[in-house]
């Protein structure tokens, strides 16, 4: 068999070769690197030929030619290559990695490969580092968790079937066994709505594709806004946003679970615009894919064709919907709630009329302006006569929300009456909304949120503020 030095070479920057990392660190390389190191060890034993079969046939008639032509396989094993490349390109399974892998399993101890070995494939899959699953491009890497899929299913069985058409909207919350034991129900979507502060130096679509709930589709907080407005992430038309929800394939009779990478925190801004456009089947996972993973769920580690086309459609649908363009089918009609929604207009007129107690969702530190705002040009401190609950004091340890009996008494401390209207605030309306989303678990379902919040309010030089001192 000819040389393959420029695979092997691969092998000097693979990080199991490394040792000295500290484990939790080899698995977050292994995370980020892609299939191809994953292959690597297979490459080392000398049984890499079918790994390449198995990822690229059915994919493109070059690889089999390359294949064959390369490695001067003899006439039977080119002959049988061809004959799977022809079923995987009819058969309709053969799009999945699952489905070429159990194919190229059935027919390798028929195949004879110049080193002799007929039977590489059944030792390549007994690697318990992979995870092949079914309605995936992609395989999973989950160095953690071996027999626990198995498990999880197992577990999943036992529980009682719910359907999402019968969940109740008074808890905005669902739970990841509930999500779990409900992921392949066909009216359910589950969104990734993960979204970071500048400083925090992450990247929501790239950890979106190093890891997410399987069939999981990004939702882009930034992307998914106002484009005529300077301030981030505003709230966009009606059209645009039934456009960019009708190009992720979800229509009004589908409920939504959405979560994020921190636990809870970009989520409920995304439950909110749902609830805004006249959407209440929506909920917001409990401790979002921290709390998932930590209970032994899978993730998927790319995203599959299905996910990549829709997020492509739904970018450039908002696009054309704010360049006056026409935009595909509309299958997601929206009902605006403008009681939901609060301009800086309503705000000024609630410092001299006190319909509603204004609630700041930021540090106590940034509320009182003893700290300097995060965004150049933003004056420090608050609106007259706000209070301040950090959001954090809604959430637990884990980052799920606290249950009511407690979320009470946070409000209640602040001398927050839950009997009168609330608004509520923050920095540019995303932590706002987590303060909204407790409220919604007490039985408030109708509390605005400032979507500017104190980003258009401290930039503007003829609104009143106060600082503690």
């Amino acid at each position: 068999m000819k040389s393959c030095s420029w695979l092997l070479s691969l092998s000097d920057r693979c990080v199991w070769q490394k040792p000295n990392l500290e484990k939790s660190r080899r698995e977050e390389q292994l995370q980020q690197c892609g299939d191809w190191f994953l292959a690597i060890p297979f490459i080392l034993q000398e049984e890499w030929l079918l790994y390449l079969v198995a990822s690229f046939l059915g994919t493109d008639s070059h690889w089999v030619s390359f294949v064959c032509r390369y490695f001067s396989l003899s006439t039977s094993t080119h002959q049988s290559l061809w004959i799977l490349y022809l079923g995987f390109n009819i058969l309709p399974m053969a799009s999945t990695l699952l489905s070429r892998t159990l194919l190229v399993n059935r027919f390798a101890h028929s195949i004879s490969f110049p080193s002799g070995k007929t039977q590489i494939l059944p030792s390549v899959f007994s690697k318990k580092l992979f995870q092949f699953r079914p309605n995936s491009a992609s395989v999973a890497y989950n160095p953690t968790r071996r027999f626990s899929s198995f498990m999880a299913s197992s577990v999943a069985g036992a529980k009682a079937h719910f359907s999402s058409k019968s969940l109740s909207t008074d808890d905005p919350i669902v739970s990841p066994d509930w999500l779990h034991s409900n992921l392949k129900e066909p009216d359910l979507k589950v969104l990734d709505a993960s979204w970071y502060m500048p400083d925090e130096q992450r990247n929501p679509i790239q950890e979106y594709q190093v890891a997410h709930i399987p069939g999981a589709l990004f939702f882009d907080v930034d992307g998914v806004s106002d484009r005529t407005s300077k301030l981030p992430h505003m709230l966009p038309s009606e059209e645009a946003f039934a456009a960019v929800v009708s190009a992720l394939g979800i229509s009004n009779k589908d409920g939504v679970v959405v979560y994020d990478g921190k636990g809870l925190f970009s989520a409920a801004r995304v439950w909110w615009m749902f609830r805004v456009f006249g959407h209440d089947r929506i909920w917001v996972l409990d401790g979002g894919l921290p709390k998932w993973r930590t209970l032994g769920y899978d993730v998927e580690s790319s995203a599959s064709g299905d996910a990549i086309l829709k997020a492509t459609a739904a970018s450039e649908a908002i696009e054309k919907i704010y360049q006056g363009q026409a935009v595909g089918p509309i299958t997601f009609q929206t009902k605006f709630q403008p009681h939901l929604v609060w301009d800086l207009e309503k705000v000024q007129e609630n410092i001299t009329e006190r319909t509603h107690q204004l609630i700041d969702a930021r540090s106590k530190a940034r509320f009182d302006g003893a700290v300097l705002e995060p965004r150049k040009g933003i004056r420090s401190g608050h609106v007259p006569g706000s209070k301040c609950i950090p959001f954090p004091q809604m959430l637990d340890s884990s980052q799920s929300l606290l249950p009511a009996d407690q979320l009470k008494k946070r409000f209640e401390q602040e001398g927050i009456s839950l009997e009168n209207p609330i608004v509520t605030s923050c920095g540019t309306g995303v932590t706002a909304c987590i303060l909204a989303l407790g409220l919604h678990r007490l039985g408030k379902h109708d509390v605005p949120v400032y979507d500017g919040s104190w980003t258009e309010w401290g930039a503007h030089s003829d609104t009143p503020v106060d600082t503690a001192s």
